[in-house]
């Protein structure tokens, strides 16, 4: 079956029209985020957080059903793919999101050609339309320059220049403690160059209960972040919480273990260049991530991937530590992130089902994971070289993952798998952690429980095995296979053993519900050692204790939400100023 040109030119306008679809309403929850913030709305913050996840597959999905109605020669004919292509890219010439209508277009053909491993020659394998210096209905970012305002009138314009219709608590003071936070970060010999500026981009940046201003300060060939997070107290006025100057702070706040930012952007290209400004250390992969734009960091690290495994020459081998019961884990030595399936069986003492663990990942893409839940990306037929793979790797994928293979030519295709960051296991870790390491992770450890619990989150396994430590250095749990919310928890005291016979047993002598959970017995899985016990139970005690567990628990059933920051308590203005 043929198409003529005018055929496949509506075939790549039948697809960009469902891009412009997913896009508006991509905004859309972007703009929503605002009002959420402006009434409190926390709740409707979370499912709009939630909906626009779902979204892009439902949108491609919608596309997929109007071409095969449509256009079924596009299904029956993978040689119009090509042509479809080109007509496709000269609808993008002027398009203001044309790297991720790129990305769109290679999920619909995917969906209607079924194999998305091989036939690069019909998806943009690489960008075809430069992003470089594109313009939008108005400016990215605004500039102030204090030379001529001032540099109390320009933070003043700052923080008040996103017209949110609550009112500020007290503009003077947060004008003055942002200017001598500023004042603070300078260096003895600092001076005022010509072109010396606050930059500001244009959106705010939503997330759970605080909005962002995302800011640099420029001076001379200096570009310093400038990050403001806007709170808001029990009477809904606003004030400014800290300003974060340092390029760790900022980057804790985008890493890849938080909930993405609900942002309202016309150009996501020109966001991403201007975050890479602070953020040099980021890779585009994560901040596309963190502006809620998965699909197009997908994209980029399955470029990237192909990129080091062609410079590279080292191979798949499984990932070292303690194998786990429900995932088979994989690493490339020489890239940053492991390789996770789903295993065919699992080891007792594990009952869940494989959808089951499926329903686990995607509860931590939808929730807010507090920086303390890694990310995932997620994809499906992964095609691997089988001369890169290890014969012990290659052994065990067919003997625990073996549903989830199949071999076509020389390459093994993986039907679906789970990419994260690599991180170095915390018992890996304290193994060889200094004392002051050991120290600091194991507090750091329970915090992070701290966290998840705030967030309604209870881990489950917290076995030391399944918590990672990032580069800078923060404790980060990986292993969703038992994640559930506390809410469906019921935290229970031992009762007192009834003999001396029931204290030697190894069976318990009480009766356990499905949903029960006895904090007092979590001391063995946290630390055998006595002394890291002693640490953990310095800063953390009542986490072994169920009247702590249902205190939080009732919190968040009666609607509370509690507050994670992001940056060290120490860096908020209410501590630095406590005199004010």
């Amino acid at each position: 079956m043929s198409a003529s040109p005018q055929d496949c030119q509506a075939i790549a306008q039948t697809i960009l029209d469902g891009f412009d679809k997913h896009y508006f309403l991509f905004r859309r929850f972007g703009a929503e985020a605002k009002f959420c913030f402006e009434h409190a709305d926390w709740s409707r913050a979370g499912e709009g957080r939630k909906e626009r996840i779902l979204g892009y597959e439902a949108r491609v999905n919608e596309t997929v059903q109007t071409l095969n109605s449509d256009f079924p020669e596009a299904r029956e004919n993978a040689e119009l793919w090509p042509e479809i292509k080109t007509a496709f890219i000269t609808l993008l010439l002027n398009h203001l999101q044309a790297e991720c209508a790129e990305t769109f277009y290679n999920s619909v053909v995917c969906r209607v050609l079924h194999r998305n491993y091989f036939n690069n020659k019909n998806i943009f394998w690489r960008p075809s339309i430069s992003t470089e210096h594109l313009h939008g209905s108005s400016p990215s970012y605004r500039s102030y320059y204090p030379p001529t305002q001032g540099l109390r009138r320009c933070l003043l314009e700052v923080i008040t220049g996103f017209h949110l219709s609550n009112h500020f608590q007290n503009l003077r003071r947060d004008v003055r403690r942002l200017e001598m936070a500023l004042l603070e970060i300078r260096g003895k010999n600092w001076k005022a160059h010509p072109n010396y500026q606050i930059q500001v981009l244009g959106s705010l940046f939503f997330r759970s209960k605080a909005a962002y201003i995302v800011a640099r300060v420029i001076n001379g060939d200096q570009t310093q972040a400038l990050v403001i997070p806007l709170l808001q107290d029990d009477a809904r006025e606003i004030y400014v919480d800290t300003a974060l100057l340092r390029r760790k702070d900022v980057s804790i706040v985008f890493s890849f273990s938080r909930a993405y930012f609900m942002v309202d952007m016309e150009v996501p290209s020109a966001y991403v260049t201007f975050l890479t400004s602070i953020m040099p250390g980021k890779s585009q992969v994560d901040l596309y991530a963190m502006l809620g734009l998965q699909k197009q960091a997908k994209t980029l690290f399955y470029r990237e991937l192909h990129h080091h495994m062609n410079h590279s020459q080292d191979n798949f081998q499984v990932a070292p530590g303690v194998r786990g019961m429900v995932m088979l884990v994989f690493t490339l030595p020489s890239f940053q992130f492991v390789f996770k399936l789903i295993k065919d069986h699992f080891d007792p003492p594990k009952t869940a089902s494989r959808d089951e663990v499926r329903q686990k990942y995607q509860l931590v893409k939808y929730h807010d994971r507090v920086g303390r839940l890694a990310d995932t990306l997620e994809y499906s037929n992964v095609a691997i070289p089988l001369n890169r793979i290890e014969p012990e790797l290659l052994e065990e994928l067919r003997n625990k993952a073996a549903n989830s293979l199949e071999v076509v030519g020389d390459k093994l295709v993986i039907q679906h798998v789970y990419i994260e960051r690599r991180m170095e296991p915390l018992d890996h870790y304290l193994a060889q952690a200094t004392p002051t390491q050991r120290k600091r992770a194991i507090k750091d450890f329970g915090q992070s429980i701290r966290d998840m619990v705030g967030a309604n989150i209870f881990p489950g396994d917290m076995l030391k095995k399944n918590f990672g430590v990032t580069r800078n250095g923060r404790v980060v749990f990986y292993d969703y296979d038992e994640i559930c919310y506390i809410t469906d928890c019921n935290f229970r005291r031992i009762p007192p053993a009834r003999n001396p016979e029931d204290e030697m047993s190894d069976t318990p002598w009480y009766s356990i519900g499905q949903n029960d959970v006895f904090p007092e017995s979590f001391g063995p899985f946290f630390f055998s050692n006595r002394d890291d016990m002693a640490l953990f139970r310095k800063d953390h005690a009542e986490l072994l204790q169920p009247e702590w567990w249902n205190s939080i628990k009732e919190t968040i059933l009666e609607g509370g939400l509690i507050d994670v920051f992001p940056y060290p308590v120490k860096r908020r203005f209410s501590h630095r100023f406590a005199s004010d």
